[in-house]
């Protein structure tokens, strides 16, 4: 049970035995004068009965000489005494069973001195002790004569009796009835605290935080509609929780996994959010960034002064930064903005970190690639249109300069379209839509048949060119087309970067489930430096050298798109005045 339930329990039964206490007291006062009134009565009437009688016999001696008196005590079952108008006992009635006949003397001895009277004709005294004695008493004499009183007394057993039967009847139903109704009391406190303990139970887990829980509903009557009021309630705020919730899950995922860095700080300056994008950028650590101030763990002055702007002049700010990272710079847009909420109460700063790095990186791309196109178209027109003039000048008439500036003008337009064919390929080759042929190839057997379109140039330059290929068929899947541009390229940036009496190779190896295509030369090799950036279009180790063999600088970009469209690997090795090896992985079944 509980203390509300026991507290109103208690209350309920102490106020019912005070009730029944007070009642029973008040009961047993009453029914006590009842019977002590009705005693009383009974005395008053038997003496006034004995008066008569003895005036009837002619006077107290004539009654006493009959001897009746006795009689009459056998009858009124009282003790009779009669006391002259000298105030002196004249005849008394002996106790019966050897009772106190002494202290019975003295009493009425002590009644006739200070209480019988010519004024006091009648009257009574209760005596209080073993026995309980009532005396009454009233004057004898007729016709306004005066011959003494006579006294009744008698014991009080029967009332005593009778009053303790009374208190035992009083207290067997007034106990009965309070059982009665405590029992009904118990039934009735549980009946409606039960429901306002259920109701505060589920109010306090309420307050707790837990909206899951319910109380038993079981009436119509006002506990019952507080039940349903605080189930109703549980109901709507566990439905707002998981409606809360929700939103912040879709709202920590979003800013969790958002492409750009965020960065919360409180009114106060303390950092208070990091989502991953951030941490992944400036590689920090939640644990020793969270809840810090901003200058105390952002170590670059830029953002600093980025966030006390915001601070000092509570608007928006966007701005472009290149920041320091690890061992590169890292382009970022960084945008700015005051938390206002809508009592115009500040409550912080948002920071939102845009990394453009690839998107400068493309800007350079093209702008270094508009300037590499230019250049490399603007170098063969200036020569046709330089011998152009020349032949027009007069030159048309010197038929040796004739055929050699023709001749000029006709390497430069193909020097042009074959850029140009290259540059198509290239943008074909990127474009989404790019499709191949795949069917199944031999590797080796391809090789072999490239290598023979090579063999005049290397010639030419006195460069031996050989090949490595197993007897047996190295099978894989893929475009033959696509793959021979590669070996073509390959072998040709070999042929043209290695110097006279140099070496190309072709080696073919099978891996099981992937073959390994291996084109090396010994020629002027690469710088580490520059391996990173050779892929790149229009970049060349050695200008001069490749402009004058007649390469555009799109042939290894080439190779590395038709490589990545097949699913391979592409990788290189070098080592500059040695030589460089290129090393080519292909799938044995083809992944789409």
């Amino acid at each position: 049970m509980s203390n509300f339930r026991s507290g109103l329990f208690f209350a309920l039964v102490s106020l019912l035995l005070a009730v029944f206490l007070s009642l029973g007291l008040v009961l047993g006062g009453l029914f006590k004068n009842n019977y002590n009134t009705t005693y009383n009565d009974r005395l008053q009437k038997e003496t006034e009965f004995v008066s008569s009688y003895i005036d009837e016999k002619g006077g107290a001696e004539n009654a006493i000489k009959s001897g009746k008196i006795n009689k009459l005590k056998d009858i009124l079952g009282s003790n009779i005494t009669i006391v002259d108008e000298n105030k002196h006992i004249t005849y008394s009635t002996p106790f019966d069973n050897g009772k106190d006949d002494n202290r019975h003397t003295e009493t009425i001895e002590r009644i006739v001195t200070e209480k019988i009277g010519k004024k006091q004709q009648e009257g009574y005294e209760v005596i209080e002790g073993r026995n309980n004695q009532h005396y009454y008493w009233a004057r004898l004499g007729s016709s306004g004569s005066w011959e003494g009183f006579v006294i009744l007394s008698n014991e009080m057993d029967l009332i005593n009796q009778a009053n303790q039967k009374m208190w035992l009847i009083l207290a067997f139903s007034l106990g009965t009835a309070l059982i009665v109704i405590l029992l009904l009391a118990s039934r009735i406190t549980v009946r409606y605290t039960k429901p306002i303990e259920s109701a505060t139970r589920a109010a306090i887990e309420l307050a707790k935080g837990n909206y899951k829980v319910r109380t038993y509903e079981e009436d119509s009557d006002e506990t019952g509609m507080l039940s349903s009021s605080i189930n109703i309630l549980a109901r709507n705020l566990q439905e707002m929780e998981q409606l809360r919730e929700m939103q912040q899950d879709r709202l920590g995922t979003l800013v969790e996994n958002m492409g750009s860095g965020v960065l919360l700080i409180d009114s106060r300056g303390y950092i208070t959010l990091i989502n991953k994008t951030y941490r992944d950028l400036f590689g920090v650590d939640p644990s020793y960034f969270l809840y810090r101030l901003y200058y105390e763990v952002i170590q670059h002055k830029d953002v600093i002064g980025m966030i006390e702007n915001i601070f000092m002049t509570e608007h928006s700010i966007k701005k472009q930064l290149v920041l320091p990272l690890k061992l590169e710079r890292k382009y970022f847009e960084v945008f700015g903005a005051p938390i206002i909420g809508n009592q115009d109460e500040w409550k912080g700063i948002l920071l939102v970190f845009h990394d453009i790095t690839e998107l400068k990186k493309l800007e350079q791309m093209r702008k270094d690639f508009v300037a590499n196109v230019s250049h490399e178209l603007k170098t063969p027109i200036t020569s046709i249109k330089g011998f152009t003039e020349t032949i027009l000048d007069g030159a048309i008439n010197d038929e040796k300069s004739l055929s050699h500036f023709l001749s000029i003008i006709q390497k430069e337009s193909d020097r042009m379209e074959h850029l140009i064919q290259e540059l198509l390929e290239l943008s074909k080759i990127e474009q989404q839509g790019f499709s191949m042929s795949i069917q199944k190839i031999d590797l080796a057997k391809l090789s072999l048949e490239t290598l023979p379109i090579f063999e005049q140039r290397a010639q030419e330059k006195r460069i031996q060119l050989s090949s490595k290929v197993p007897d047996a068929p190295v099978y894989i899947e893929g475009d033959t087309y696509r793959i021979k541009q590669v070996l073509i390229n390959l072998i040709s940036n070999a042929i043209a970067y290695t110097p006279a009496g140099g070496a190309v190779y072709v080696e073919i190896m099978d891996s099981g489930e992937t073959a390994q295509l291996k084109v090396g030369d010994t020629g002027i090799g690469i710088a580490k430096e520059e391996l990173p950036r050779i892929f790149e279009r229009f970049y060349r180790v050695d200008r001069a050298r490749s402009r004058n063999s007649g390469g555009t600088g799109l042939g290894l970009a080439i190779v590395k798109h038709l490589v990545e469209a097949h699913k391979g690997h592409l990788h290189v090795e070098s080592e500059p005045g040695k030589g460089t090896v290129f090393f080519v992985e292909f799938n044995t079944r083809f992944k789409y």
